[in-house]
């Protein structure tokens, strides 16, 4: 163990070393810090995960990224019911698939590259806040480090020790993976290949209470998952047995157990009253990122792009309290709020609209208002691929809304 008199006094020690972490810790070691990333595991880690980056990701890494991409998503399945689909394809990609192992331990190699100290497989054991800097002891020994960027996961060390009664709500979520090889393969050909050499994603709003389902293609198998997004009574196990017990391909197959996961989705937003947004994610020389902060979208259960650019976000601010502006921390959190708070918003009201539907009223909105509702089904595409927003959606919604129940939707308020 490392004598604590002699370790050095790291510029940013970054606590967790996937997406988030990953990010913030490049971007740290560029503009010249000394950053020190700790991580409980060693990459390449194995991680049950849809590995779903919608395609607005691409604004946000290196072109090089799709190096590790597994597939190209460019058409899409909606089921609203066990015998009802809608179908849509696009030239261009929906989804980039990834294995979190391969991804991760790209974002890593990125932040090594320029100069980033990583030390895995040594967990974080305790955190002790100073007057100016952050004491931090792990299995391996204790390092000090003037700022702390907590990218440690739904279940934060960070946010338990420095961030005193933060209790934010999370949504049960159970995923599994098969995988196959080519002669198996083509037992789900029909469903999952579309032009050339593209895989469709299936959605299934039939597949939770309150929720949805997903069957995302990989390069050798497929991600199975379900996810329960609102408050109340909730089965997400007995939601998967019949997801894949009901789905004309799944049940072909042998499904491994599912493995369960709290999604810490976003959820509270500031009313002028004093509140910190999403429980906060700045105490004194601690910020929380990703998934540690909550910045999960509350809608899709989508984590990785806001886990990459809450890095971003984490990284710009320490950079400039260390920098000559010396600018408070807390340009993080308005930062944050000002570029995820609107979204995130109304992605919240759409989860209560669309999650709080019994699923026979998706298939009866499906049949009897074919239209409308596969127009809604494109604009989620379009958002998917960034041509979109959750506000222009929601404007849109609004304004088709006519009659004598216009009134009583009101457009949701945007955080400034």
């Amino acid at each position: 163990m490392k004598n604590a008199h002699s370790s050095p006094l790291f510029d940013v020690i970054v606590v967790g070393m996937g997406p988030a972490g990953s990010s913030a810790a490049y971007e740290l070691s560029r503009a010249g810090l000394l950053v020190l990333g700790l991580d409980k595991q060693q990459h390449p880690r194995y991680k049950v995960c849809g590995g779903g980056l919608s395609a607005r990701i691409e604004q946000f890494l290196p072109p090089d990224f799709k190096s590790v991409v597994e597939e190209e998503v460019t058409r899409l399945q909606f089921t609203y019911s066990p015998d009802e689909s809608y179908f849509i394809n696009s030239g261009k990609p929906f989804f980039y698939m990834v294995m979190r192992s391969r991804f991760d331990q790209w974002l890593l190699n990125k932040a090594q590259i320029v100069g980033a100290e990583v030390h895995e497989d040594e967990p974080v054991t305790q955190l002790i806040s100073l007057p100016d800097r952050v004491e931090v002891t792990t299995s391996k020994g204790r390092y000090f480090g003037r700022f702390v960027v907590g990218a440690d996961g739904a279940l934060s060390v960070v946010a338990q020790q420095l961030f005193p009664g933060r209790r934010l709500r999370k949504v049960p979520a159970l995923e599994s993976e098969i995988r196959f090889d080519e002669a198996r393969q083509s037992v789900v050909n029909h469903r999952t290949a579309s032009d050339g050499d593209s895989k469709m994603t299936v959605i299934s709003l039939n597949a939770a209470k309150k929720g949805y389902g997903w069957i995302f293609p990989k390069r050798n198998g497929l991600s199975v998952g379900v996810g329960e997004f609102v408050r109340g009574e909730t089965r997400p196990k007995r939601s998967f047995q019949q997801f894949v017990r009901e789905d004309p391909d799944l049940s072909k197959f042998t499904v491994p157990q599912p493995i369960g996961h709290p999604i810490p989705i976003c959820h509270g937003f500031p009313n002028g009253n004093g509140s910190r947004w999403n429980g906060g994610l700045v105490h004194h020389r601690a910020v929380l990122v990703g998934d540690a902060g909550n910045l999960v979208d509350p809608l899709l259960g989508e984590g990785i792009l806001y886990a990459v650019r809450s890095g971003q976000l984490a990284a710009a601010s320490i950079a400039s309290c260390l920098g000559k502006t010396r600018t408070p921390l807390e340009q993080y959190e308005t930062a944050v709020i000002r570029e995820f708070g609107p979204e995130f918003r109304i992605a919240s009201r759409m989860n209560t609209v669309i999650y709080g539907l019994p699923r026979s009223c998706h298939r009866w909105l499906g049949r009897t208002f074919p239209g409308p509702y596969q127009r809604l089904l494109h604009r989620y595409c379009a958002m998917l691929q960034g041509q979109e927003t959750y506000q222009t959606l929601w404007g849109r919604i609004i304004k088709r809304l006519k009659g004598p129940f216009s009134s009583s939707i009101m457009r949701p308020s945007i955080p400034s």
